[in-house]
């Protein structure tokens, strides 16, 4: 049954709050079994934070629009008392619950935002431009644009998502979620605008999306504030096209639990300052991750964003001292090809990755931007500088066990296609190498 909300009192000015009618419509719908709620088409709709509903679809039409508010004090808090979170909303790393929420569900089975329509996070009442290269804001983090925690079989398909102020759209402690046909069209220069987040979830697909952000487009995590659910397993992201100032796909940085079972296919990356990255800096172990089919195109962005245009970059180190890192083992790419800046950086502290295979494999150099080369990005970490002067080779590992290249072609900036000149795999153990 659907539920339009403009019988429920609805302006849709873009001006007058519709907060409450909005809201009504979605409790309504739920009390009475579910349905959809209905925005309408040619209408903007300004509203505070809404709760989504079990079995409810927030649907938007066609030529619809929902606008976050400008004004903090709209915003539902998840990390207040009561609630389970413990982050503070300022000076604070992404640690726990987020601080602010525009859409948000707990405990709501079978809920989903559907539609053509356009949900719009109002980012720049909330960031200030830093540099000519970023903007950001006061406080940290801002409002995400769509969290949902404990939201199992849930849908979110077909709408745009855009001018996140933080993250997009943040699932934590799901089972069963699929997010298909979504668009993300975040500025490129929004600091922390990451597009989907999977945060101890299950048995999630991402399927058929387009992703521009500033931020990682699509990342796995585990973060501290929600470990009382499963870590995050069994993920599918397939058929994807992906536009990152940082990296287009990534596996951490938080990550204080067991990453594993991920499957990511046919996806073309490009303009990215990372394509693909797996980045362990806390306890959690990644294992059985599988790339295929994927072209990778990357160029260089300025330092205030990580990364140096790898294409693949996998690392493992601790993030401090006395907060060391997990594992990285059983990680395959298969047919990917890769033009850009930069080479495959791999890189762990003793012991830390193993088993890394690279088959069907092309990595080329090419000079796009006026940004420096012949550097390599290994932020954060106790043990190493960040920002690592070395010359750009198409590969280079150190401290991986088990080292499998399989057809792998390779060409530096000067057009040399010699693997022996191209791969510096040195600190390594363990190298099978089959032309």
């Amino acid at each position: 049954m659907d539920y339009r909300v403009s019988d429920y009192g609805a302006v849709g000015d873009g001006v007058t709050f519709d907060t409450a009618a909005i809201q009504r419509a979605l409790d309504d719908c739920a009390a009475r079994g579910g349905g959809r709620v209905i925005l309408e088409s040619g209408c903007t709709y300004l509203s505070a934070s809404l709760h989504l509903r079990p079995h409810t679809a927030l649907h938007l039409n066609r030529g619809s629009r929902l606008l976050a508010s400008p004004n903090l004090d709209d915003y539902f808090r998840p990390d207040q008392p009561g609630t389970g979170g413990s982050v503070s909303h300022v000076g604070t790393p992404v640690v726990g619950k987020p601080s602010y929420v525009f859409i948000y569900g707990y405990d709501a089975p079978d809920t989903a935002i559907t539609g053509d329509g356009v949900i719009d996070g109002n980012a720049y009442a909330f960031v200030r431009r830093v540099s000519p290269w970023y903007v950001t804001g006061d406080f940290y983090p801002r409002p995400t644009l769509i969290y949902v925690e404990k939201c199992d079989h849930s849908s979110f398909t077909g709408v745009t998502l855009k001018g996140a102020p933080f993250w997009s759209l943040h699932m934590a402690g799901c089972e069963d979620v699929l997010v298909q046909s979504l668009r993300i069209l975040n500025d490129l220069d929004i600091a922390n605008s990451d597009g989907i987040d999977v945060d101890h979830s299950r048995n999630v697909r991402i399927l058929g999306c387009h992703v521009e952000c500033a931020d990682d487009c699509i990342c796995m995590k585990n973060l501290r504030g929600n470990r009382e659910y499963p870590h995050t397993r069994d993920v599918i992201v397939s058929d994807c096209t992906l536009v990152s100032t940082s990296a287009a796909i990534k596996i951490g940085t938080e990550g204080v639990d067991d990453f594993e079972n991920i499957l990511v296919s046919r996806c073309i990356i490009s303009r990215s300052n990372r394509g693909l990255s797996i980045q362990i800096r806390d306890g959690g172990n990644v294992r059985n991750i599988s790339f295929t089919d994927i072209m990778i195109e990357t160029r260089r962005f300025a330092e205030s964003w990580w990364g140096c245009a790898e294409p693949i970059a996998i690392t493992a180190i601790d993030r401090a001292p006395d907060n060391p890192g997990g594992s990285i083992r059983d990680v395959r790419f298969r047919n990917v090809t890769c033009v850009g800046e930069n080479g495959a950086v791999l890189w762990g502290e003793p012991g830390r990755i193993s088993n890394v295979t690279f088959e069907d494999v092309d990595i080329r150099l090419r000079r796009e931007s006026r940004w420096p080369i012949d550097c390599y990005d290994l932020r954060p970490g106790a043990s190493v500088s960040g920002l690592t002067s070395r010359k750009s080779l198409p590969i280079w590992a150190h401290g991986v066990d088990g080292l499998t290249l399989r057809h792998v072609r390779t060409q530096d900036f000067d057009g040399c296609t010699s693997n022996d000149a191209n791969i510096d795999a040195a600190g390594c153990s363990n190298i099978r190498r089959e032309d």
